[in-house]
């Protein structure tokens, strides 16, 4: 390839890739991102027939916004054997290309297994931030060697810009439920201080004394209170 056919590629890639960042930038929401950057891998790198992420949450991983049932399939396959370029991929911080898995001796059970479904090609790739591991996006094709080289690469960029939108996805929809769970406690000190005639650190004392001895979270203490004084108000009480 010449120099001017590399350059041609490398402005066609940055064009791309900054629409598939504005693309998933504006989307709202966690899940809206998800199904944004499944929809996109399919239609960015080439070979690829089906996509999903496996999330890391709460020690565990599992598959969200799956383009396929097929996807659902191959990522159990990986948990359950404990083996598989996805869990590979999370596990050692690494990228996965595999062109023929029935055949891949890195994984000798989960490899006849998924060609046993009809994948033989696969793409995984860590999606982090800094030293933070989201998760891994999957890549898979019926195709034997459906990803070579170039793609890897490409999809290396995408799965960054990837990475990138999902934990800002991710802090806002934490932003929102910790503004949410501040008004609520604000909300439930009011109710209190009206109802027992105490100023507002007595309030929220309660609420935290409430908290401790449920063994419930104080923000749905909170949320308990004030549904229940909206209830009475409903009731005439």
């Amino acid at each position: 390839m010449s120099a001017a056919e590399e350059d041609s590629d490398f402005r066609g890639l940055a064009e791309t890739l900054g629409d598939v960042a504005r693309t998933l930038q504006a989307e709202p929401g966690v899940e809206a991102t998800l199904r944004a950057i499944v929809k996109a891998a399919v239609d960015y790198v080439p070979g690829a027939e089906h996509a999903g992420i496996s999330l890391v949450e709460r020690g565990g991983i599992h598959t969200v916004e799956p383009t396929g049932h097929i996807v659902e399939c191959i990522d159990q396959l990986q948990y359950d054997l404990h083996e598989g370029p996805c869990v590979d991929a999370i596990a050692e911080h690494e990228t996965f290309r595999v062109g023929n898995v029935g055949a891949e001796a890195r994984w000798p059970s989960f490899g006849p297994a998924a060609a046993g479904k009809g994948i033989r090609s696969l793409l995984s790739y860590r999606l982090f931030v800094t030293d933070r591991t989201l998760g891994a996006l999957n890549l898979y094709s019926s195709r034997v060697d459906a990803f070579d080289h170039h793609t890897e690469q490409d999809g290396r960029l995408f799965a960054t810009h990837a990475a990138i939108a999902l934990i800002g996805a991710q802090r806002e929809a934490q932003l929102g439920i910790a503004i949410e769970s501040r008004d609520i406690i604000a909300t439930a000190k009011g109710i209190l201080m009206e109802r027992h005639g105490i100023d507002a650190a007595s309030a929220f004392r309660l609420l935290v004394e409430a908290s401790q001895s449920t063994n419930v979270k104080l923000h749905q203490v909170a949320a308990w209170l004030v549904e229940n004084r909206m209830f009475d108000r409903r009731s005439g009480g």
